[in-house]
């Protein structure tokens, strides 16, 4: 599935770790994320978490896509900082799924993410 994640390999996403129902992503925040504050834009921090919930919610090998999202952004995030999200499977009942993601520079936490999916069975596996 990661080497398919053209959104998240065009934005500087690495995969860090993945297992049932979670995942570990990580970005080094570069000029290219950095909106008109000199700070991380949040679309970034969102797709980033995005990520995380993927593989977490794919992780079972059955196709899965996000259903919907929220995010909380906590602190601003500069030029070069390291981000980690890691995404934690909450609850999995029949096709739906509910994650949450910690998006993480260093130890401090800069944004709170919490993703619904649904499984959906027309769509090819993920590999």
């Amino acid at each position: 599935m990661f080497r398919a994640d053209a959104a998240g390999r065009e934005a500087g996403i690495s995969l860090l770790d993945v297992g049932p129902g979670r995942a570990v992503v990580g970005m080094t925040v570069q000029a290219r994320h950095v909106n008109g504050h000199g700070i991380c834009h949040g679309g970034y921090l969102f797709l980033l978490a995005d990520a995380a919930l993927a593989y977490a919610s794919n992780s079972y090998g059955v196709s899965a896509v996000a259903s919907g999202a929220d995010i909380a952004f906590l602190r601003p995030v500069s030029l070069g900082a390291e981000l980690v999200a890691e995404a934690m499977e909450r609850a999995r009942t029949g096709r739906s799924g509910l994650y949450d993601v910690t998006v993480r520079n260093g130890d401090q936490a800069v944004a709170e993410f919490r993703g619904r999916t649904r499984q959906v069975p027309g769509l090819p596996p993920p590999s």
